[in-house]
């Protein structure tokens, strides 16, 4: 991977990086932050939201204290693949910038709209390779990034100790956003949607008891919380299904990164009490 920035920050070394991504097939960016000390450490994924790049979360979240006093490494990636001859779409919500963490089966996305696997099958590897990691991680994100957080984590157990999410879409087959974006990536079969729709998953027993909480704070200031996000949704199918899921619901707090970063280090400490154990 190519070095493009390093910094500094809370004892570590915060570097962002670019690399030819097989899954997309176009350049890729993140960000990685590893902890001071020879390691090795685990590893949190966090997935951005809609129009976001890796840089939102890298410049405005403040995860970094809490993860170097934890020994977490933490990764960024891009929301979406990039770039000339990668298909776009003049809305915020479809697109370059809102990969939505699903393989596009459809034209003109599937070419290069292959953000499960590239999370999944490249990512996680090549961080395994070129960073000193116990190989243990966890996964989390923000609104489309959190439902992508909690649909990987159910659909691939195997690869992640814990999750949680911050304002996630719960249920995308049942909101604007996601019909919209299913539609175009994954085409009109509404079963197929349902394989990417975190409460549908939890419904159909998919993960079940691989975690021993999914931890989730969600603003009740969010303008996106009744037409978009739902959480519960969310809440309703793990009851149903014994799935245990701790929703803290936030007062005042809103979408923003403001929010993020004031419960960041609570997300962190989560991730490395099953990380660490």
């Amino acid at each position: 991977m190519e070095i493009l920035k390093t910094h500094a920050v809370h004892g570590g070394t915060l570097r962002y990086l670019k690399h030819g991504s097989a899954m997309t097939g176009t350049p890729m960016t993140l960000s990685v932050f590893v902890p001071p000390g020879a390691g090795p450490f685990p590893v949190l994924i966090w997935l951005s939201g809609l129009t976001c790049t890796e840089d939102n979360f890298t410049t405005k979240a403040g995860a970094y204290g809490a993860a170097a006093d934890h020994g977490v490494i933490i990764v960024a990636p891009d929301t979406s693949p990039r770039g000339e001859g990668v298909a776009d779409d003049p809305a915020y919500d479809l697109g370059q910038g809102a990969g939505f963490y699903v393989d596009a089966t459809q034209a003109p996305w599937a070419p290069h709209f292959r953000m499960e696997s590239y999370v999944v099958e490249e990512l996680i590897g090549l961080v395994d390779a070129e960073f000193p990691t116990t190989k243990a991680r966890a996964i989390s994100g923000h609104s489309m990034g959190g439902h992508g957080a909690l649909t990987l984590a159910l659909r691939h157990p195997h690869l992640f100790r814990s999750v949680s999410a911050f304002a996630p879409i719960a249920s995308p087959t049942r909101c604007p956003w996601g019909e919209k974006a299913f539609s175009a990536y994954l085409g009109d079969d509404r079963d197929v949607w349902a394989e990417h729709d975190a409460a549908r998953l939890i419904e159909n027993g998919l993960g079940g008891g691989c975690y021993d909480d999914i931890l989730i704070d969600q603003g009740d200031a969010d303008p996106f919380l009744k037409e978009q996000l739902k959480p519960e949704l969310l809440a309703a199918a793990a009851e149903a299904a014994g799935q245990r899921v701790t929703l803290r619901m936030q007062p005042g707090y809103d979408h923003s990164y403001f929010f993020m970063a004031s419960f960041i280090a609570d997300h962190v400490a989560f991730h490395a009490a099953r990380l660490n154990g």
